[in-house]
This record gives C-alpha cells, sequence and structure tokens, in this order.
C-alpha cells in the first residue's frame, strides 16, 4: 500500500513538471511570434536654411536668334510651275519675279470673257439707241447694262490672275527653303519658297517680372556669342511685351546689326548684357543640398524631424550658393549633407 502511495506521487510530480515544461515551452513560442519591437533609427544629416537677402545682380541674358524678316512666297493662282528662277541659298530682291506658272488655260479664258463682253457691249450700244426712239424699256437697259460689267468685271479679274501668275518676291533676303520644283502642278496658295532676311539679327528673349522694369524703349545692348568669341554687337531694344506669358516672363526683341564677315544665322545662341547691375531679393541654399543635376534640381527638406523630397527650379550660382526661383519659401531647412541615405520619408537625426 505504501509502495502504491509512492509510485502514485511520483506520477502526479512528472505530470506537473511536464505540465510546467509546457507551459514554459508555449511563453517561450509565444514572445517568439511577437512581432519585433524595432527601435527607431535616425539618420544623422546636416542642413541649412533657406536664406532671403538681397543680391546684386548683373543682367546678362540668353537668347536665341530670330529671321529679322520671314517670308512665305505663295502662288496666288493654281497651275503647272513653267519656271522656276531661283535655288536654294540664291539673295532675292524685293519684287524680282521667282516663278512663272502656265497660263494657257487662264488665256482661253480671257479671250472667251473679252468676246463676251465685246457682244455685250455692242447690245447696250442698241438698247440705248432704242431707249431714245421708245423701242425699249429702261429695264431692259438696265439689265444689259449690268450683264456687261459683270462681263468688264469678269475681264478684269482674269488679266489680274494672269499677272500674278509671275509669282514676286515679297522681301529681300536668302532662299530658304525650296518645297516645289519646276515643271510640277501647284494649287492656289501652294508654298514655292520661303525668303529669310538676316540684314539684321533680331534677339529673342524673356525678362521675369523683376528684370522688365529695368528695361527701356531704345536701350543699347551687348550681344555676344560662342560662335564668334570675342566680337562684340551692338543692339538696341525694339520690342518689350505689354504682357506676361503664363509663366510670368515678358518676350522682349533686340535688333543687331548683323556684320557681313560675321554672319549671325537664325537659332544661334546669344548673350544679352544689359549693362545694368539689378537689386533683387532672392532665396538662396548651398550647392551641396542638390540631390539632382541643375536641369532636374531636387532638395530633401526636414520637418519634424522627417524628410521630404522636394523638385526646385534653380537660378544663378554664385560662391558655393544656387539661387532657388521656386519650390522652397525662405525659413525652410534643407538636407546639405547624407542625402545618400536618404528617401522619402526618413527620419533624420540633425548633426551639428
Amino acid at each position: 500500500m505504501k509502495r502504491k502511495y509512492i509510485l502514485g506521487l511520483i506520477v502526479i510530480v512528472l505530470v506537473a513538471l511536464i505540465i510546467f515544461q509546457l507551459a514554459s515551452n508555449k511563453s517561450k513560442l509565444d514572445k517568439k511570434e511577437q512581432p519585433a519591437q524595432d527601435s527607431i533609427i535616425r539618420i544623422p544629416v546636416k542642413v541649412a536654411a533657406v536664406k532671403e537677402q538681397q543680391q546684386e545682380i548683373n543682367l546678362v541674358k540668353t537668347g536665341s536668334l530670330a529671321p529679322f524678316k520671314e517670308a512665305k512666297v505663295l502662288s496666288t493662282v493654281g497651275g503647272t510651275i513653267q519656271q522656276l528662277r531661283f535655288n536654294l541659298g540664291d539673295h532675292v530682291t524685293e519684287g524680282q519675279i521667282l516663278a512663272i506658272m502656265d497660263t494657257r488655260l487662264m488665256q482661253l479664258d480671257l479671250q472667251k470673257a473679252q468676246t463676251n463682253a465685246a457682244k455685250l457691249r455692242r447690245d447696250l450700244d442698241t438698247y440705248t439707241e432704242l431707249l431714245a426712239g421708245e423701242a425699249a424699256t429702261q429695264e431692259k437697259v438696265n439689265e444689259v447694262r449690268q450683264n456687261y460689267l459683270d462681263a468688264a468685271n469678269q475681264v478684269s479679274q482674269i488679266k489680274k490672275q494672269i499677272s500674278d501668275a509671275a509669282v514676286k518676291a515679297p522681301t529681300s533676303g536668302t532662299i530658304a527653303s525650296k518645297p516645289l520644283e519646276q515643271g510640277v502642278f501647284a494649287n492656289a496658295g501652294a508654298e514655292i519658297a520661303t525668303i529669310v532676311n538676316l540684314s539684321q539679327a533680331k534677339v529673342q528673349l524673356n525678362l521675369t517680372e523683376t528684370e522688365v522694369y529695368q528695361a527701356k524703349q531704345g536701350q543699347q545692348v551687348k550681344i555676344t556669342t560662342d560662335v564668334y568669341p570675342g566680337q562684340l554687337f551692338i543692339g538696341k531694344i525694339t520690342f518689350i511685351s505689354p504682357q506676361a506669358d503664363e509663366t510670368h516672363s515678358y518676350l522682349v526683341e533686340i535688333l543687331a546689326e548683323n556684320k557681313a564677315g560675321s554672319l549671325l544665322r537664325s537659332g544661334t545662341f546669344v548673350y544679352a548684357d544689359f549693362s545694368r547691375k539689378t537689386m533683387q531679393d532672392i532665396l538662396l541654399i548651398p550647392r551641396e543640398a542638390l540631390t539632382e543635376s541643375i536641369k532636374d534640381a531636387s532638395v530633401y527638406v526636414v520637418e519634424k524631424n522627417v524628410v521630404h523630397q522636394k523638385p526646385i527650379k534653380t537660378g544663378l550660382e554664385m560662391n558655393n550658393m544656387i539661387q532657388v526661383l521656386s519650390g522652397l519659401k525662405a525659413g525652410e531647412t534643407v538636407v546639405t549633407s547624407g542625402q545618400i541615405n536618404l528617401k522619402e520619408g526618413t527620419q533624420v537625426s540633425i548633426s551639428k
């Protein structure tokens, strides 16, 4: 009996140990299954404030050349191009005959119209005499007179068409395009050539709202280009747009004399120096704050120890600082070091 009691006690102890072990194992498993509480890692970065300050800026702008005059030579009548009296690159003068259209059909139409008009003229004379002898009515005479006037007008129109068949240059300049060849059919209004006048160089550029009030009509501007290093072209402002475009820029046109030995061609990039210095309030950030190239510039802005990437538009560079035209406000904080480890929404700590 005593032996059975001891065996029972041992069994109870073993069961208790097994239950305890199982409970302990379950507790460990539950702890393992619980999500790990990651500690927040803050990336150390250096920062700088976006500053607004007054800067003395030289007013030098980049622009491109446009033709002083550009004209399309159009056919005023339809027909076959009988003659083309020019080639690409030829210099032509205003009023010079460039093309002659085939007028044989128009000549036949003119003969018919002249014959009809002559007949109606004789009829008008006849009915006028009959009216004087009271053998015709005034209404009939008026009808014949109107028919004669219409026929005479048709004769004048055909003569004008024949005259227009000799296509003339609307302006002096150089032939820049020749889309049609001799012998082909051209509809009325078809382009026969393009004439570009480069006797003067017309520079087109845009000024900001602040800059445009520093420019005046007739003001002299120094024009330079990388094509002719060291050469200076003097121009004058001939037009300042009274209306800003959607970017709040104003179109300005400058005319400069073209030099025969250093011809400036349409499309060339130039620099226009207005020879003026302006004081402007501008936003500046360190050059190293940029995460991309100047063309696709962006920066990381710190807000409550979290960074947000913002695209910006840049302007002038000066003393390792760069002008911000849009995208930032004065007082914002931008990252200047440590951007390689950042992405949108990264938490940071600011290092000194």
